[in-house]
C-alpha cells in the first residue's frame, strides 16, 4: 500500500481561478491517496477513473471535514461512490478533503483519478 500524492494545477478559465485538476497516477490495489491542500472554496467535485481495473478492482472516493476521519462519499443519486469500470462521477457531499482508495484488484490493477474542484458561484 502506498500513499500516492496528487498533481494540482489551474483548470484552465479566462481568470484561471475557478477550478482545480487534482491527479492521482499509477494507483495500484491498496494504494489510497493523498488529500490536496487549499481547496476550501472549491467545493463542487466530479471524479473521472481511467485505466487497467484488473480482476474486481474498485476505486472508492472518500472524504472528510478533518483529514483523519475519511467517509465514503455518494453521488446525486445516493449510491457509494464505488468505482469498477471507467466513469465520470459527481460528488455529492461538499467536503474539505477528497481522496480516492483502491481496493481489490490484482497485479495489473493501475488507475489514474482525476477529480475537478471548482468554485461555487453565487
Amino acid at each position: 500500500m502506498a500513499s500516492i500524492k496528487p498533481l494540482q494545477a489551474f483548470a484552465a478559465n479566462s481568470d484561471n481561478r475557478d477550478g482545480w485538476i487534482v491527479t492521482w497516477s499509477n494507483m495500484q490495489n491498496g494504494d489510497i491517496g493523498v488529500a490536496p491542500t487549499d481547496l476550501i472554496g472549491f467545493a463542487d467535485h466530479t471524479v473521472q477513473v481511467e485505466g487497467t481495473f484488473g480482476a474486481g478492482g474498485t476505486c472508492q472516493i472518500l472524504g472528510s471535514l478533518d483529514n483523519i476521519n475519511n467517509r465514503q462519499l455518494t453521488d446525486p443519486q445516493g449510491n457509494l461512490l464505488n468505482i469498477v469500470s471507467p466513469a465520470i462521477k459527481q460528488v455529492t457531499e461538499a467536503c474539505l478533503y477528497m481522496i480516492p482508495k483502491i481496493s481489490s484488484g490484482d497485479g495489473t490493477t493501475n488507475l489514474t483519478v482525476t477529480a475537478l474542484f471548482r468554485r461555487t458561484k453565487i
